[in-house]
C-alpha cells in the first residue's frame, strides 16, 4: 500500500541487544489530505497528500485502501498509522555521479598500463563490422546517477511521534534532505 513522503535527514546508529546497528533517519512532514478523488468523477479512487517541508511544498497521490479510506479533505496525516508496521518498502533518487567513463561506470579493466601501450582507460571494441553501428544496450560511458532505487523489506527500527522522525536500517538511497517515498 502506498505510504507517506519523508525527508533523508542523516545516518547514525542504534544501540540493541549490545550491537550497533545503522540506521537512516528521515523526518516526517506535516501531512495533510488535499483532496479526495472518486470514482464517478475521476474513474480512479485516490487520496492527494500535500508535504510542507518550509519553503518546499511536495503532492502525491495514493489509492483509496486500508488506512487511507477513511480519510477526509482536511485530515492530518500522522506516525500512528506505522503502529505495528515492522517492515517497508521505500523509494528514493540516488546521487548524481556526472559523466563517467567506462571503468568507472561499468567496473571495466581497461588496457595495459606499461608504456607505449594506447588502450589505458578506453572502451575498446563496440562490436563486428556489421551491422554498421552500435548495437542498442551497448555499455558505454555516460551519464551516471540520478536512478530511481526501491529498496523493498527494510526493518523500520524506530518511529519518535513527537519529533517526526522514523529510523530504518541501513542506507537509503539519495543525498541529505532528498524526498523518500515510504510504501507499507
Amino acid at each position: 500500500m502506498p505510504g507517506i513522503i519523508a525527508k533523508k535527514v542523516e545516518m547514525t546508529r542504534l544501540l540493541k541487544n549490545d550491537a550497533f546497528i545503522p540506521v537512516t533517519l528521515c523526518k516526517f512532514p506535516e501531512t495533510k489530505v488535499i483532496q479526495i478523488k472518486t470514482l464517478q468523477i475521476d474513474g480512479y479512487e485516490a487520496i492527494v497528500l500535500q508535504s510542507n517541508f518550509g519553503k518546499q511544498e511536495f503532492i502525491k497521490e495514493v489509492p483509496m485502501d486500508g488506512v487511507f479510506a477513511s480519510l477526509n479533505v482536511g485530515d492530518a496525516i500522522t506516525l500512528d498509522m506505522l503502529d505495528g508496521v515492522e517492515i517497508v518498502s521505500l523509494q528514493g533518487v540516488s546521487k548524481g555521479k556526472g559523466f563517467a567513463g567506462v571503468m568507472k561506470r561499468h567496473n571495466f579493466a581497461g588496457g595495459p598500463k606499461s608504456h607505449g601501450s594506447k588502450f589505458h582507460r578506453s572502451i575498446g571494441s563496440i562490436g563486428t563490422r556489421k551491422p554498421r553501428r552500435t548495437k542498442p544496450g551497448q555499455k558505454m560511458h555516460g551519464h551516471m546517477g540520478t536512478d530511481t532505487i526501491t529498496l523493498k523489506k527494510v526493518p523500520l527500527e524506530l518511529v519518535n511521534k513527537e519529533l517526526g522522525i522514523i529510523a530504518v536500517r541501513g542506507p537509503v538511497p539519495g543525498a541529505r534532505n532528498s524526498i523518500v517515498v515510504f510504501n507499507f
